[in-house]
């Protein structure tokens, strides 16, 4: 499409990544990248106050900030900060949906019990400055990591989200998981989304992730699957929650949160890798890389001043775009305006939190496989000889044979910080493998035959 023709206003737009939309065609796609993540963005949150003890109260404020916060951070993905006489920028200008990371669930609950919450927030202040810091600067770090190595950790991000998606559909963490409910609740809102992609047409059919939840919404009210009591709770309008807790700072706190910290650059590296390929049909620039992570980390010490846990790009959206190719700046930019608004606005946010996790799974589950379909692509586009087969390969299959199962233990004799990094995080065994082969392996490894 010429620039000419981008900057019209009109529904085509949606497949570019400037230009207008018209705001009522606009506002439903956004909506549908918000509702893709929106439960998923609130439970890590929940778990991390759990662990601290915090009260519902307290909890509540968290939740409230957690939307502002990830609002916030998406729209300056979507339209980066320069920073004057440098040349750089906070923001990688893709359409990048931002929200509080999973991946440090792990650390932080652990954080939370031996120090309390404000240690929490006086770690999480501190690791994203330190990869914010990093990544103004990560295009020139970006060289170290091979092709190969992104397209190893993308298909293991894809492959990570399949127990996440499986959990969801039937569910999530509640009591009656598995149950007969969720899984139809599940089977319908897949059925939903494929039948409307199969039988609409032309841009409509990229609705078909909003379609199933709302079908599946609807159909959970009428099995009593949906509490709407909470949902006028807390008012017309409330202000974010500034310093709910005085930071504290300990060493070994830090250290621990600053490792998963690279860990989710690496993820972040990877979401944004895939994104650029399965909705935008080309490879990462450097400068994008620079931004996104930039924005991972300024924005994550943005979280703590409220309460918040680190925020991240939201694996969710990547394989949203890469099954939709909806990838336009503006259209998801409506989305990120609800999530601000879902911060500012208590009853939008008890709308959205009231979503039954089996209808997210019944729309999810199938967007994950794409993003395991665009790290494939990506191991196929580095060339499939006996130097890259081999770093994917193993990387792969002691990452997820690794932490498959806790059953195995095989972590059990490493200090508890490795536990806490490696143990359960697939991503991070296989970024850390890859890496390794990348620099051990040599370059011109070939199979000789006689």
């Amino acid at each position: 499409m010429s620039e000419s023709s981008s900057n019209r206003v009109s529904v085509d737009n949606i497949y570019q990544l400037n230009g207008r939309v018209p705001l009522d065609k606009a506002i439903p796609f956004g909506l549908q990248h918000v509702l893709a993540m929106f439960v998923a963005n609130l439970a890590p949150i929940t778990i991390i106050a759990g662990a601290a003890g915090l009260s519902p109260e307290q909890t509540g404020m968290l939740l409230q900030n957690a939307m502002f916060v990830a609002g916030i951070a998406t729209l300056v993905q979507l339209y980066p900060i320069i920073l004057p006489g440098t040349g750089l920028r906070i923001g990688a200008r893709l359409p990048i949906v931002m929200g509080v990371s999973f991946t440090f669930v792990t650390i932080l609950c652990s954080v939370a019990v031996n120090f309390g919450y404000p240690a929490v927030i006086g770690a999480v202040l501190v690791g994203g400055l330190f990869e914010g810091i990093l990544g103004l600067f990560a295009k020139y770090l970006a060289k170290f990591i091979k092709p190969i190595v992104a397209a190893s950790v993308v298909t293991a991000i894809g492959m990570s989200l399949f127990t996440v998606g499986a959990r969801s559909f039937g569910g999530g963490y509640a009591e009656d998981f598995g149950s007969a409910t969720n899984l139809f609740i599940g089977t319908f809102t897949l059925i939903v989304c494929l039948v409307w992609s199969a039988v609409m047409k032309g841009y409509l059919k990229q609705l078909s992730v909003l379609a199933g939840l709302i079908a599946g919404y609807i159909v959970s009210i009428f099995l009593g699957k949906v509490d709407l009591s909470g949902i006028l709770n807390g008012g017309a309008v409330s202000l974010p929650h500034f310093m709910m807790f005085k930071p504290e700072f300990h060493l070994g706190a830090i250290i621990s949160v600053c490792i998963i910290f690279l860990v989710s650059a690496a993820e972040t590296i990877g979401d944004t890798s895939a994104m650029t390929i399965g909705g935008l049909g080309r490879k990462i620039t450097d400068d994008e890389i620079s931004g996104s992570l930039a924005c991972d980390g300024f924005a994550s010490a943005f979280s703590s001043f409220f309460g918040c846990s680190p925020v991240t790009s939201f694996s969710q959206n990547v394989g949203l775009i890469a099954m939709t190719k909806v990838v336009n700046r503006f259209t998801i930019m409506t989305g990120a305006i609800c999530m601000v608004l879902g911060g500012l606005v208590p009853v939008v946010g008890n709308f959205f939190a009231s979503l039954p996790q089996a209808v997210l799974g019944g729309c999810t589950i199938m967007m994950f496989g794409q993003i395991l379909l665009s790290g494939m692509q990506m191991i196929a586009d580095c060339g499939f000889n006996h130097r890259n087969m081999t770093i994917a390969s193993l990387s792969l299959a002691v990452g997820v044979g690794f932490t498959a199962s806790t059953e195995i233990e095989i972590w059990k004799i490493f200090p508890q910080l490795v536990k806490d990094v490696f143990g359960a995080n697939v991503v991070a065994v296989v970024f850390v493998v890859a890496m390794l082969l990348s620099y051990v392996l040599p370059a011109d490894m070939e199979i000789k035959t006689k």
